[in-house]
């Protein structure tokens, strides 16, 4: 019979570690998304998704923005409300909505893209170039890992 090895301290959890990490990002990336651009962090990750990976029903913007179906249709309101997003009618579910960027969504959508962009080089500043593409590549191999376990965001 196989002994169990005792756990590891909390602090030396991988997903703890992990946790620890995003709260940092998530703490600073509100304060920019605030002060830079006006938006919240939903509204932010809404408008992100949307530019990238739209158009997208309301539960396609939950998916894509990793945030919960009340939270998306919220953001989404607040961009269509902001003149940033576009609203119209689903052409396969009379129920459902289609959200796609306005010209003024495409202009803050690039603004977005840059805090990412500068958010991300902020949080990897302390590694070099190889450690940055061997931490990225590891994250995606847990990614996938995680995907063919049937574990969904």
């Amino acid at each position: 019979m196989a002994s169990r090895s005792t756990p590891k301290p909390l602090d030396e959890q991988l997903t703890w570690r992990l946790h620890r990490l995003a709260k940092f990002s998530d703490r600073a990336t509100a304060a920019a998304y605030a002060e830079e651009l006006g938006l919240g962090v939903a509204e932010g990750r809404a408008l992100a998704a949307v530019g990238a990976f739209g158009p997208l029903s309301v539960n396609d913007l939950a998916a894509h923005a990793h945030l919960d179906k009340a939270q998306a249709s919220r953001a989404a309101q607040m961009l269509v409300e902001r003149e940033l997003v576009l609203k119209s009618a689903s052409g396969t579910d009379a129920r459902a909505v289609v959200l796609s960027l306005s010209r003024r969504g495409a202009a803050m959508h690039q603004r977005v893209m840059t805090l990412i962009d500068r958010r991300n080089r902020e949080i990897m500043a302390c590694l070099s170039a190889t450690e940055r593409k061997a931490l990225l590549a590891i994250i995606d191999r847990l990614i996938d890992h995680a995907e063919q376990a049937g574990d969904t965001p």
